[in-house]
């Protein structure tokens, strides 16, 4: 939908995505690459972002639901889509129809795929899930279910209906530096690599696309690319990690002072009265709250990034808006825009005082705050999701 309305937006710098994946690229040359845009690419536009990562020659794309991977694929996304979540066995026609890859996460699913399949006379392509210590979805492959989970996995390679394309598992804590951390990210892909040794040997055959390499090792583990790497946020630039790497932000968040008003002291502002002004205090309104992604347990803790510097936000935040301090910043008027984050405020900072990581920052910003694209500057694309 379209919208002229300035009142808070996310642009979304096309071109430093761009830059990201070259970087990564190289760094993990030799590998294939898959762009995470579950989440619709963590609240950057999974269309816009599977668009350049096309046109850029990325070799995969990864969605959480089938719901996520049909609208890529209605939107003319034709690359290769894994879907990492469930899928219910009667949307298996739907998967094969739309040629979308499915992880297969144990013996139960397996043969319920392999089944749907045959019915509906198709083949599926799917990628193996071991769980090697996240202890979430996976086939579990630990001293203790190793040998009974390696010869699952082979006869799942033997199910008619079934195309065994892929096989993977993810990292717990790829991303911690601690050396419990590391002796834990290092078990895990020993243990992936001897699933995949034993699995390899029983079938006679490599299986193509072996991959384990999140973000964190990306950055840290080399030796952990194998066939394919699939960084998540490190592709948006945001975390130590993209610093380090010399990686953009792809996403600046904005908004606007839309009213401001002078306070005497000892006024007590927005709910609950947790901020009393202690001097004459020239407030602004911003609209920008917790309906729009912005945490209620940042209030009175964190700020905004005007023209002439930083603004304290003040009291509260409510759904719609909140207050910022201007009493320092005499030139910021009505209309001036401010960021909330972006490259002059940090999205690591911000996610830091809210006790989070970025991506649930960036998964938050909803959907009545416009998408700006741009790329060289100019504007390419404008999205607004609320429906009229």
């Amino acid at each position: 939908m379209a919208s002229t309305l300035r009142r808070t937006w996310a642009e979304i710098d096309l071109d430093a995505l761009a830059h990201n994946y070259q970087t990564l690229r190289r760094l993990t040359a030799g590998a294939k690459f898959l762009g995470v845009v579950k989440a619709d690419a963590y609240g950057h536009g999974a269309i816009q972002v599977s668009r350049v990562l096309k046109e850029l020659g990325a070799d995969y794309l990864a969605v959480s639901s089938i719901d996520e991977a049909v609208e890529l694929r209605d939107n003319d996304i034709d690359m290769p889509i894994l879907i990492l979540g469930h899928t219910p066995k009667e949307q298996v026609g739907k998967l094969i129809d739309y040629h979308i890859t499915q992880a297969v996460t144990c013996q139960a699913k397996a043969l319920e795929y392999s089944r749907e399949a045959l019915r509906h006379g198709g083949t599926l392509t799917v990628h193996i899930k071991v769980d090697t210590g996240m202890s979430r979805l996976g086939y579990l492959c630990d001293e203790e279910h190793f040998g009974h989970n390696v010869d699952d996995i082979c006869a799942a390679c033997h199910l008619p209906g079934l195309a065994v394309e892929g096989i993977f598992t993810h990292f717990a804590v790829s991303d911690e530096p601690d050396g419990e951390s590391v002796r834990y990210t290092k078990r895990q892909f020993a243990l992936f690599c001897q699933v995949i040794d034993a699995v390899e040997a029983r079938l006679g055959r490599r299986i193509a696309l072996r991959h384990c390499a999140n973000t964190g090792a990306v950055a840290c583990y080399p030796e952990t690319y194998l066939d394919m790497v699939r960084p998540g946020l490190l592709l948006y630039g945001y975390g130590d990690f993209a610093q380090k790497l010399g990686l953009r932000p792809v996403m600046t968040l904005k908004t606007t002072v839309s009213t401001i008003k002078t306070y005497a002291p000892g006024t007590s502002v927005s709910y609950g009265r947790i901020f009393t002004t202690d001097r004459t205090t020239r407030m602004g309104v911003v609209p920008y709250g917790y309906a729009d992604g912005f945490f209620r347990s940042l209030s009175n803790r964190c700020r905004m990034m005007t023209a002439d510097g930083p603004a304290p936000q003040r009291g509260r935040i409510c759904m719609d808006m909140c207050m910022i301090d201007l009493t320092d910043l005499p030139n910021i008027d009505v209309g001036d825009e401010v960021e909330v984050f972006g490259p002059h405020n940090s999205l690591n900072e911000l996610a830091a005082l809210a006790g989070t990581i970025p991506y649930e920052l960036t998964c938050a910003v909803s959907r009545r705050v416009l998408r700006i694209y741009q790329r060289n500057g100019e504007e390419t694309e404008r999205e607004l999701m609320l429906r009229f």
